[in-house]
């Protein structure tokens, strides 16, 4: 999707890195391993007898969505295949094994117990987060085409002077508000491309270009906290913290900047003084040279104006009545309407993540649809949890996950089951905050995740330009994340104590 974005050179290298390193020949026994491992687990949980689960009144289709469930945390940690593929799995087991258009001798209502609805299973794919998702990809690729980006970083980047220091600063605070409406994987490969020219000129005996390609990963994941669209686990938690069937709470894109935002500005100025002790300029001053720009014409007023527009009806949601679902549609039909964007550019929307989450919301559908999450409330005494441990236990796992396999996976995989767990403690949660403690926190500890160069595209782009070593990440990675973890769950319970979430 990345090649009409500055610098998808660096994103073209780094998924074939990526492939190559999972699909390697020298990999194939160790691959065999995984997948007899899943098949086994995953036939094993499907056969064996309901009542060894220890759930009441466990149906057989309960049953296969608890073994379908399995089958993808196992897939998505072993990343047997690419995790979009993994969804498209599940999504299929359920509809062949779990549905009313299923196998007929494999879904007779009678002895299976009640059949999901298909239609409810195929619908996880337009579920209004998707369409947040798909108005965010389309934003971007317009800002991206018309060069609305690129003259952004250039004319916010200007006021930070040439001092090193400042340059440092102007580069997290730009990738970071960046990242918060355009991918994190093209922001990184936009913000590097800039910096290619500055590399140059510092000298080599010095530790300011670590600091400079280090800013990058880290604003790019810090930054994507900032708005639901940053990054899929944001996204995800709001689909189960405004669910109209489950929580219900409404929150909405502005609400979710009120504290988030701010959150994110601290974050980064933390984090320039942390890059500026660890790794220190001996040149004082850098001349910025960014090329590229907005280009002229009609297709770019329209982009401009639409652009913050939408931006303005996502902050004030609240006022206008307006949910934020909605108005990611606004400029798809906009820029589809004055050829903005062509059929060409539809093909450039990154339907992976997509297809990932909607992935995780058909597991969701499955365990509140077939009433296996009822069953398993009424079985399992979540009441009796602690509400701290839930949070700390919720957000610990979630952040060891992510720095190992996709944060879009992990989140698809915790956020239904803690939102079963929080909906059956129900009171208990107040003196953290209540639900929404536990799922932003998540969300949180998602984009925190960043120790090795595989835990996010971005990470691996910096590692790429060999200025930035395993440790020296490993080092900034666990400081940030856990920097961000304490400051994000104080102020997600924080606010949930004075109710203002």
């Amino acid at each position: 999707m990345f090649h009409i974005y500055e610098g998808f050179h660096l994103v073209e290298t780094y998924h074939n890195l990526r492939h190559n390193r999972k699909y390697h020949p020298s990999n194939t026994t160790l691959r065999i391993c995984k997948i007899a491992l899943v098949v086994l687990v995953t036939l094993l949980l499907w056969n064996m007898p309901g009542e060894w689960f220890g759930i009441n009144n466990l149906t057989v289709i309960q049953q296969r969505i608890i073994a379908i469930f399995a089958f993808a945390t196992l897939m998505w940690i072993f990343e047997v295949v690419s995790s979009w593929a993994t969804s498209v799995a599940i999504i299929v087991l359920m509809l062949l094994f779990c549905t009313d258009s299923g196998i007929l001798p494999m879904v007779n209502e009678e002895e299976v117990g009640t059949l999901l609805s298909y239609k409810g299973v195929m619908a996880t794919f337009a579920d209004p987060v998707i369409m947040l998702f798909i108005g965010g990809f389309v934003l971007a690729i317009a800002a991206t085409k018309t060069g609305l980006d690129a003259q952004l970083a250039k004319v916010l980047l200007k006021p930070f002077g040439t001092r090193s220091e400042m340059v440092l600063l102007g580069f997290l605070l730009i990738t970071g508000l960046f990242s918060m409406f355009v991918s994190n994987t093209a922001t990184a490969a936009m913000m590097l491309t800039f910096l290619t020219p500055v590399f140059h000129q510092l000298p080599p005996e010095g530790k300011g270009r670590v600091a400079l390609a280090m800013s990058i990963p880290v604003a790019a994941n810090l930054g994507g906290m900032g708005t639901p669209i940053g990054t899929p686990p944001n996204t995800i938690a709001l689909k189960y913290l405004n669910d109209p069937e489950g929580l219900n709470l409404g929150l909405g894109f502005g609400q979710w900047m009120m504290f988030m935002f701010p959150l994110v500005l601290v974050l980064l100025f933390i984090s320039w003084r942390i890059l500026l002790k660890m790794f220190p300029f001996t040149q004082k001053r850098i001349e910025l040279k960014i090329d590229g720009g907005m280009k002229k014409g009609f297709h770019a007023n329209v982009v401009i104006v639409t652009f913050f527009v939408t931006v303005a009806l996502w902050l004030f949601d609240r006022f206008t009545g307006i949910n934020s679902y909605t108005v990611a549609m606004i400029p798809f039909a906009v820029f589809a309407l004055t050829g903005v964007i062509t059929k060409r550019d539809l093909e450039q929307i990154n339907w992976s993540v997509i297809w990932m989450v909607a992935g995780g919301f058909a597991l969701g559908y499955g365990l509140n649809a077939s009433g296996l999450a009822a069953n398993a409330v009424e079985s399992i005494p979540f009441g009796e949890f602690s509400p701290l441990l839930i949070l700390i236990l919720g957000g610990l796992i979630c952040y060891l996950l992510s720095n190992f396999i996709s944060n879009s996976a992990t989140a698809a995989l915790l956020m239904p089951i803690l939102s079963i767990v929080c909906g059956a403690m129900g009171d208990k949660l107040d003196p953290i905050g209540g639900t929404p403690t536990v799922l932003i926190g998540v969300a949180i500890a998602a984009s925190s995740a960043m120790i090795l160069p595989i835990s996010t595209p971005p990470n691996a782009l910096a590692y790429a330009t060999t200025y930035v070593k395993q440790n020296d990440m490993a080092k900034m990675g666990i400081i940030m994340g856990v920097l961000s973890m304490i400051m994000g769950f104080a102020l997600v319970y924080a606010m949930g104590v004075l109710h203002l979430i």
